[in-house]
């Protein structure tokens, strides 16, 4: 099996004059997701984060004050880049593009973890289901772009469901590799864009 090089973490320990404040904040970020993956959201320890990430807890906490507040600072961030692709004069390439960024996330065994977990606790706690807002309406905001790229092509009519597209576009690659644990190769994911253009038109 290939092996996807950003699944690996290389531990660094940060400490003293040397540390730069990005590395630092790259070190904590890491590690907060490590930690995720490992014990669930429900079993984060921040303070075990800094640790792990070998700085001080003030250095953390001068970043974030909460779990919670670091949970939905750091999703956001993944919502803003989670699907950054450009105009590629069709639909279907549009959404075989889409559909390639979303496949490059949830490859990474952490992120499918953290996914996995994140989506069984945001019923349980509130609070959390709001933080992954931001990265919920970024990837549908991209989704409702490239409709109205169509739209404006000509593919697609104005009167389309903009928000039944934006669940289909990521849906079913999401079931296949997060919930079933399957495999999604270069040919599934052209039969899935063909699929979700055929669905987009006839709707």
């Amino acid at each position: 099996m290939e092996r996807n090089r950003s699944d690996d973490f290389p531990a660094r320990r940060l400490s003293g004059a040397a540390v730069r404040r990005a590395s630092v904040t790259d070190a904590l970020v890491r590690t907060f997701f490590e930690e995720w993956a490992e014990t669930g959201y429900v079993g984060i320890s921040l303070e075990r984060v800094a640790s792990r990430a070998g700085v001080g807890k003030a250095a953390l906490y001068r970043r974030w004050s909460s779990k919670l507040e670091m949970a939905s600072d750091l999703l956001a961030r993944v919502g803003l880049r989670i699907t950054e692709t450009g105009d590629l004069g069709s639909l279907e390439a549009d959404l075989e593009a889409v559909l390639l960024a979303i496949r490059r996330v949830l490859r990474h065994r952490t992120i499918r973890r953290i996914l996995a977990d994140l989506h069984a606790q945001i019923g349980r706690e509130p609070a959390l289901a709001e933080a992954i807002r931001p990265l919920q309406q970024a990837r549908r905001e991209r989704a409702h772009a490239l409709v109205e790229r169509a739209v404006a092509r000509g593919e697609l009519e104005n009167t389309v469901d903009r928000e039944t597209i934006a669940d289909l576009v990521a849906a079913p690659l999401y079931w296949r590799l997060v919930v079933v644990g399957g495999r999604s190769d270069r040919a599934h994911i052209r039969r899935l864009a063909q699929m979700s253009a055929a669905a987009a038109r006839a709707a």
